[in-house]
């Protein structure tokens, strides 16, 4: 097993982490037992879930991934498991969570709430990582970070991180962090995949220089990369079958930036050169987001027990130099699938 630290912090993880944002919803408490399970029998030590999951987010289900992650945190000796939470964002963008009567924000407030919360369905006495889910377009982040900083000192929290943020978000939030002298963030959560390599454009950049580490998500483009949706049919049941079937505009269009005329040329693509390299395209898209220096561990999910194999095989393939470019080249291709 690779182990890597996150940012400049004690937290050494495995080169993949175990999601759990399906937990509760598509996958019930039992088979997320097995999957969280056979996750720690192969030695993975870092787990993310947030206060929001599991998705799609409702009011009657947010909590419901963390009690499942609580319960079965509580089978473990609590100092061998890297336990990641997050707090919701902001209602004043471009989502508006079912959770606190829809009046999120990452002020003192809203941090304390949800830290008490979390803390209690997790059934432990801290968060080795806690991340703020999506930047506060209103509240001053410097309030935030003084917030998450308290936490830290209280020891409920030992690092603090973010998630879906900008380059100019991060350096300016890290930036604050210096000036203040208080907890900073360690880690940026964000969608990075072989159809969304964006990260590269700048925010590499920033996590090289800073030594922040990314955690990506959806490796696998929420499923995409599979294949699965390269079918003439695929199974009413798969994410974004179900997403499109949803009334939500912004469900809708999520839907449509992962599934669309691009992401599926590039994904056939991919699947030709999983099949040349004699791997599952699902091996090597995990194995191509822990590639990089910045990139600390993978996040993966898995609805059941029998998807984890092929992502645990990444941890001995490797992306060579000769891959790499071929991968590259797909890239410039067909720039930007997902927009």
């Amino acid at each position: 097993m690779e182990y890597r630290y996150i940012g400049k912090t004690g937290l050494r993880v495995s080169s993949i982490c175990m999601g759990t944002m399906t937990f509760g919803s598509t996958t019930n408490e039992k088979e997320a037992f097995k999957i969280l399970d056979a996750s720690y029998d192969r030695g993975i030590n870092f787990y993310d879930t947030a206060e929001l999951y599991p998705v799609t987010p409702r009011k009657e289900t947010v909590g419901i991934t963390e009690e499942i992650v609580g319960k079965w945190l509580k089978t473990k000796s609590r100092d061998s498991v890297i336990m990641a939470t997050k707090i919701a964002g902001a209602a004043s963008g471009w989502f508006v969570p079912p959770i606190r009567h829809g009046l999120t924000a990452i002020d003192s407030f809203h941090i304390k709430k949800a830290i008490e919360g979390s803390l209690k369905r997790l059934q432990t006495e801290y968060i080795d990582l806690y991340q703020m889910h999506w930047p506060d377009t209103i509240v001053p982040i410097e309030e935030s970070l003084k917030a998450f900083d308290e936490l830290v000192k209280e020891g409920k929290v030992r690092y603090i991180g973010t998630s879906n943020d900008s380059a100019y978000g991060l350096t300016k939030a890290n930036e604050i962090s210096k000036y203040k002298n208080i907890a900073r963030f360690e880690s940026i959560q964000n969608n990075f995949s072989l159809l969304n390599p964006r990260f590269h454009d700048e925010l590499a950049n920033v996590c090289r220089h800073e030594n922040i580490s990314l955690l990506p998500y959806s490796p696998m483009a929420g499923g995409v990369l599979s294949g699965k949706y390269n079918n003439d049919f695929f199974p009413d049941d798969v994410r974004f079958a179900i997403y499109l079937k949803e009334k939500n505009k912004r469900v809708q269009a999520m839907a449509h930036r992962f599934v669309n005329s691009k992401t599926l040329e590039a994904t056939s693509k991919y699947l030709e050169l999983a099949k040349e390299y004699g791997v599952s395209p699902v091996t090597l898209a995990v194995s191509y987001s822990k590639h990089f220096d910045f990139v600390a561990s993978t996040i993966i999910g898995a609805r059941v027990f029998e998807q984890l194999e092929d992502s645990f095989k990444a941890f001995d393939f490797r992306i060579s130099d000769e891959l790499l470019k071929k991968i590259e080249h797909i890239q410039k291709e067909i720039l930007y699938p997902m927009g």
